[in-house]
């Protein structure tokens, strides 16, 4: 393992202080968590993006007009 010294403002240092579930867990392991949230983040959206997709092909959708026609805009 490589272990480097990274410069970051005094308020990502709180940040990342707030963002720790116990008080003993390191900045690395903030830091990953936060890696492994966005990489299923991302994951989840592109299958809510594929599934609104395959909806707009296959007709089950509502145009933005008609939603306001519908609801008396």
């Amino acid at each position: 393992m490589t272990i480097s010294t990274i410069q970051i403002k005094k308020k990502t240092k709180k940040t990342l202080q707030s963002m720790k579930l116990h008080p003993r867990e390191t900045y690395e392991e903030v830091i990953e968590r936060m890696i492994e949230d966005l990489s299923e983040l991302d994951e989840r959206t592109r299958k809510e993006i594929e599934k609104a997709r395959k909806e707009i092909e296959s007709g089950k959708f509502v145009a933005h007009e008609q939603l306001k026609r519908d609801l008396g805009f």
